[in-house]
C-alpha cells in the first residue's frame, strides 16, 4: 500500500513528538532507543499523514491555497522527519552492532533512510511544496519481519468471536418413516411374499369343492447397525475453550445424521450397511405412455403404479437439482406451471409433499407409502462420549470424542415404493 505525503500533511507528525520521545530511554548515561516505541509512534504518524494528505490533496484539487501557517508547519514537520529518520537509523545500527551483523556492505536501509532517501521526499524537501509518495507497506513489513529488533508484537490479529461453521444439510428421510424402538440387535418380521388368489363363486349344493388359494410367507431379518466416528482433541483446549466442546459435539452428531440419511435412502444392504428404501424399491413400469411425457408426468405414473399395488404413496423424494427443474417448468406462454417464484407454496406435486435432498442421485426419483410400508427402529439414540482412556491419551493429555448411534430399517412392502429414472426429459 502507498500513501501520499503532502507538505501540509507532514505537519501532522509534530503531534506525535511525545510518542517518539517516549521511545528514548536513559540507561547509565548512554541513550538507548526503544525500537518498539519508535515503531508505535511511526504507525500513529503514518495514519495521521494519510489523513492529512487526503485533506491537502482535496484542497489542491479544489483550487484552494495553503495558508502561510500550514506552510510553516510543513517546514517544521520536514525538520522533524529528518530527526525521526536519524533516530530510526541510529536504533537499527545499534541493534545490528549488538548482534554482530556484518553483511559486507550490503546492509538494508533503515526505516528512516527509506523515507528520507525517497526521491519524491527529496523533491518535497527541496521545494517545500507539493506531495510525496512513500510505500507504507515496505515500512510496516520491515518493522514486523526484520530480525534485528522485530516489532511484530505491536500488530495483534483481530479475533472474531465464535466459530465459522461449515453448512449443514437439512435431513428429511427420517421424518417420512414410521418411528420405532428396539432393545435387540435385529428386527425380524414375517412378510407375505406371494399370494395366488383363486377365490370364485361356488355352488351351494352339498359336497361341492372349493377352490384353493396360496399364500407364501418369509421371515425377514433387518439387523441393527452402528454408525460411529471420533476425533481427537487436547484436554487443555477443551478446558480453555468450553464453546469448542459443544461445537465438536454438534458436528459429530451432524456427521451421524449425514450418513444416516444416505443409508436410509441408498444403503446397499451389504456388510454393515442398511438395506435402503431406494435399493429395495420396485422399478418403475409405466401403466401407460402419455403423449409428450414430461418429468411431472413420470412422477404421476409412478404414483399410479404404487396405488395399483394397493399402497397409495405419501411422499415424493427428488434431488434438489431435479426439483428445481420441475419448479422452473413453463407453459407455452412462458408462465410457471407450479405457481412461479413468488408463490411461496409448500413443495407439492400431485397433492403430495415433495422432499428434496442431496442424498438422492440426480435424475432419479422415489415415491411410495413411507408412512406405512417402512419403519425405522432406534436401538441407541445418537450420543457423544469423551474419554482419556484410549491408546496413549492419558500420557499425551488427549481426549477421544466419539459419536455413535444404532438403528435398523425394516422395509415391509418393497412394492409400495417405486423408483425410476427421470430420463432428463423436460
Amino acid at each position: 500500500m502507498k500513501t501520499l505525503i503532502s507538505s501540509c500533511a507532514l505537519a501532522a507528525m509534530l503531534t506525535h513528538d511525545n510518542s517518539f520521545e517516549r521511545g528514548r530511554k536513559d540507561a547509565g548515561g548512554s541513550e538507548e532507543v526503544d525500537i518498539k516505541a519508535l515503531a508505535a509512534g511511526l504507525k500513529l504518524a503514518t495514519d495521521e499523514v494519510k489523513r492529512f494528505a487526503e485533506e491537502a490533496d482535496k484542497k489542491v484539487k479544489a483550487g484552494e491555497q495553503l495558508s502561510q501557517e500550514s506552510k510553516q508547519k510543513a517546514d517544521e514537520a520536514l525538520v522533524k522527519l529528518n530527526e525521526i529518520g536519524a533516530r530510526m537509523t541510529e536504533a537499527e545500527q545499534k541493534l545490528a552492532r549488538r548482534g554482530g551483523d556484518d553483511d559486507g556492505g550490503n546492509r538494508r536501509k533503515s526505516i528512516g533512510e527509506q523515507v528520507t532517501d525517497n526521491e519524491e521526499v527529496k523533491a518535497l524537501l527541496a521545494s517545500k511544496r507539493g506531495r510525496a509518495r512513500v510505500s507504507v507497506k515496505a515500512i510496516i513489513s520491515s518493522l514486523t519481519t526484520d530480525a534485528n529488533g522485530s516489532a511484530g508484537d505491536l500488530i495483534v490479529p483481530q479475533r472474531q468471536p465464535g466459530i465459522v461453521a461449515s453448512p449443514n444439510r437439512r435431513m428429511t428421510i427420517r421424518d417420512l418413516l414410521m418411528p420405532g424402538r428396539t432393545s435387540s440387535n435385529a428386527i425380524q418380521y414375517v412378510k407375505e411374499t406371494g399370494f395366488t388368489n383363486n377365490a370364485e363363486t361356488v355352488s351351494e349344493t352339498s359336497g361341492a369343492s372349493k377352490p384353493q388359494s396360496e399364500i407364501k410367507f418369509d421371515l425377514v431379518t433387518a439387523p441393527v447397525t452402528t454408525i460411529a466416528h471420533f476425533v481427537k482433541a487436547t484436554v487443555q483446549i477443551l478446558d480453555d475453550v468450553p464453546q469448542l466442546q459443544s461445537y465438536v459435539d454438534g458436528r459429530l452428531r451432524y456427521g451421524l445424521d449425514f450418513v444416516e440419511e444416505a443409508q436410509l435412502l441408498m444403503g446397499g444392504g451389504t456388510g454393515t450397511d442398511l438395506n435402503g428404501i431406494y435399493t429395495q424399491a420396485t422399478a418403475f413400469s409405466a401403466p401407460f405412455t402419455p403423449a409428450d411425457q414430461t418429468m411431472i408426468d413420470t412422477i404421476r405414473l409412478a404414483l399410479l403404479q404404487a396405488a395399483l399395488a394397493e399402497y397409495p404413496a405419501s411422499g415424493i423424494v427428488l434431488s434438489m437439482h431435479d426439483w428445481a427443474r420441475i419448479e422452473m417448468t413453463k407453459d407455452g406462454e412462458g408462465r410457471y406451471i407450479l405457481g412461479g417464484p413468488g408463490s411461496g407454496a409448500q413443495p407439492l406435486l400431485w397433492r403430495l409433499p415433495v422432499v428434496e435432498t442431496q442424498a438422492m442421485t440426480v435424475d432419479k426419483f422415489l415415491v411410495g407409502a413411507f408412512n406405512m410400508a417402512a419403519q425405522i427402529f432406534d436401538r441407541e439414540d445418537a450420543h457423544v462420549d469423551i474419554s482419556t482412556e484410549d491408546a496413549d491419551n492419558f500420557t499425551k493429555n488427549l481426549v477421544t470424542i466419539r459419536a455413535e448411534e444404532r438403528l435398523a430399517l425394516a422395509v415391509y412392502r418393497p412394492e409400495a415404493f417405486i423408483k425410476g429414472d427421470l430420463g432428463n426429459v423436460p
